[in-house]
């Protein structure tokens, strides 16, 4: 049937040989030109790409680093700004959370607050614990660095059963977190971190408690990282839009800000 837009109908390409007329149209260099261009690629398509992801997320630890650096000149002068940003992050990080689609903007913004809150925090124990910012970094470090080592070699994935007991155990110390906030905001407790300071005896050794809870906290990171790379490898195998590269580096960033506040408690507890 001849097509009835005079576009169409007077272009040799859309009549009966339109294909015959279009090659016929092209040299033999043209066609072989084409022949040899390589397959669109991820990114040509806009799927989600590992090397993508990785841009995303250094793009967004590259923004937390300048606030964290920026927060840590300004706390002795400005001592608000750190509070400020765990607000805000905490603000950011659940509407990021419950956003079915992930947006650019509100996600570098989280990242930027969560610089604020980190290099706040940093400088304060930092002033009164000198060192324990080094090794909160350096065993953050280790531990994403072993995490996505063992992940990569496929020693540890994500499995059903283990989500199960990792929710399970969230659950669990986010009431502690919760119920702790609470009793040294009401004045439950006069300790420096509530609970958290309480020693308790494991064989005739004396061990706060919060020591214990950060550890079983970096267990509970480690394997939210390990969620964090499994959702990130399954969007690349199902080829999912690009824009969700963003998502996969919102988790990272979260859980890595998490890790290391969890490992500068430990230090700082350490020295009480």
């Amino acid at each position: 049937m001849a097509s009835s837009n005079p576009a169409f109908s007077r272009n040799e390409a859309f009549g009966p040989r339109g294909a015959v007329a279009s090659s016929q149209a092209l040299s033999d260099n043209d066609l072989q030109s084409m022949y040899n261009r390589p397959a669109a690629g991820a990114q040509d398509t806009e799927r989600m790409t590992y090397e993508d992801t990785i841009t995303k997320t250094g793009l967004g630890f590259a923004l937390l680093l300048v606030a964290a650096a920026i927060s840590w000149v300004a706390t002795p002068v400005l001592p608000f700004l750190f509070i400020l940003g765990a607000i805000v992050g905490f603000v950011l990080g659940l509407v990021n959370t419950f956003k079915k689609e992930p947006s650019a903007p509100l996600i570098l913004a989280f990242a930027g607050a969560q610089g604020l809150f980190v290099g706040g925090i940093s400088r304060v124990f930092d002033d009164i614990y000198g060192g324990v910012v080094i090794q909160a970094v350096l065993a953050t470090l280790v531990v994403v660095a072993v995490t996505l080592a063992l992940f990569k070699s496929g020693k540890i994935r994500a499995s059903k059963k283990a989500t199960k007991v990792f929710l399970i155990a969230m659950i669990g110390y986010a009431a502690f977190s919760l119920i702790n906030v609470g009793m040294m905001i009401f004045g439950g407790t006069d300790q420096a971190f509530g609970m958290r300071s309480a020693s308790i005896s494991i064989l005739g050794f004396d061990i706060k408690l919060g020591i214990l809870i950060g550890l079983l906290a970096v267990l509970l990171a480690a394997y939210s990282l390990v969620l964090d790379f499994d959702f990130i490898q399954k969007g690349v195998n199902n080829r999912l839009p690009r824009k969700y590269g963003w998502t996969g580096a919102f988790g990272i960033i979260m859980t890595v800000v998490w890790l290391y506040v969890e490992m500068l408690r430990i230090f700082v507890l350490t020295r009480e």
